[in-house]
């Protein structure tokens, strides 16, 4: 019965279906296991972790990006993970000290997702770099923002990267045909060089375009009151620009909800929480502090954290150990050999 309500709540749900599938095929894999602790106990499991957002930690691609709820839940879970990499001097700022390159920003995907495409990292780096040098070094925020909006709405940037070259070349943008895979693999279309300050599309125009797309788009695309606000501004711009500016608007990520506004990007009190009590337990099993130069340890500060005991013993120890074995007869050194 319980399961059976986790099932109806998510019924109103637009992917239950993907789910369902999902946990009988795990069911299924796994089938061994889970009899010895009940079927309806899995399925409680499994949607307790949906609801969570934990069901997509080590799982593969195709499922990390199949739908809206599982997106928003990777991107949180990436922040909450590696929102350390923007500390600066112990304290949470909103300017990061850590930079690092695009390959590196991959090597932290594909530790919560291994298969991840390096093609949707450079895709989102680009949006910070706004050219082919990868191996520039990006700030945390920059790179989340960015990849946020490319990993998210990447269907609806393949048909706004459509567009926007028809609208350069003087084509009518009705024509363009709006991606239906599920997969996120999508053809690509030669995009223009946005060095020269002459390239870029009318902006009022482009809007009519992307409302037009908004509304006959089955997949996520940002609000269009947003996005009508944040080009009523411009007469023309790039189509990285508009990117950049998608990444960079707040209303926009709010709209989406992952991740918090980037004054509270280093804010997690909640994991920091967590965070104090790992590192509280860790540091109650090895022994801190200076010790002097004659090996005195009486001034150590006495911890009530639970120890570990090592495998290693102390040097005099091991000497104790092989005076004694000295006499040890000759069957017992062959198995040591």
């Amino acid at each position: 019965l319980i399961s059976v309500s986790y099932c109806l709540l998510f019924a109103a749900q637009r992917h239950v279906l993907t789910y369902m599938e999902d946990a009988v095929s795990q069911l299924l894999e796994n089938r061994e296991d889970i009899s010895q602790y009940g079927i309806a106990r899995f399925f409680t499991e499994y949607f307790n972790s949906v609801r969570q957002g934990t069901h997509i930690l080590f799982r593969e691609f195709s499922f990390v990006q199949a739908t809206p709820h599982n997106r928003a839940c990777f991107l949180r879970t990436f922040w909450r993970c590696f929102r350390t990499v923007g500390k600066n001097g112990g304290k949470y700022s909103s300017i990061c000290c850590y930079l690092l390159t695009a390959q590196e920003y991959h090597c932290l995907l594909q530790l919560l997702c291994p298969d991840f495409p390096m093609e949707l990292t450079q895709k989102a780096a680009r949006i910070v770099l706004m050219d082919d040098a990868m191996d520039c070094l990006m700030s945390f925020s920059d790179f989340l923002f960015a990849f946020q909006i490319q990993f998210y709405y990447s269907e609806f940037l393949e048909s706004v990267a459509a567009i926007y070259q028809d609208l350069l070349a003087g084509k009518n943008p009705n024509t363009v045909i709006v991606p239906t895979s599920s997969s996120g693999q999508h053809r690509q279309r030669q995009l223009p060089n946005d060095c020269s300050p002459l390239d870029g599309v009318e902006a009022s125009l482009f809007y009519q375009c992307l409302e037009s797309l908004c509304d006959r788009s089955k997949y996520s695309c940002p609000p269009s009151a947003l996005m009508k606000e944040m080009l009523s501004s411009a007469q023309r711009l790039t189509f990285y620009g508009f990117l950049m500016a998608l990444a960079k608007d707040q209303g926009i990520n709010r709209a989406l909800g992952a991740l918090p506004d980037k004054g509270d990007l280093f804010l997690d009190p909640a994991m920091d929480q967590e965070l104090e009590k790992l590192v509280a337990q860790v540091s109650g099993l090895s022994v801190s502090g200076p010790t002097s130069s004659s090996g005195d340890t009486a001034n150590l500060p006495v911890r009530n954290s639970p120890r570990i005991n090592s495998p290693w013993k102390p040097l005099h120890y091991r000497r104790k150990m092989d005076a004694e074995s000295e006499g040890s007869n000759e069957e017992t050194d062959s198995s040591e050999n």
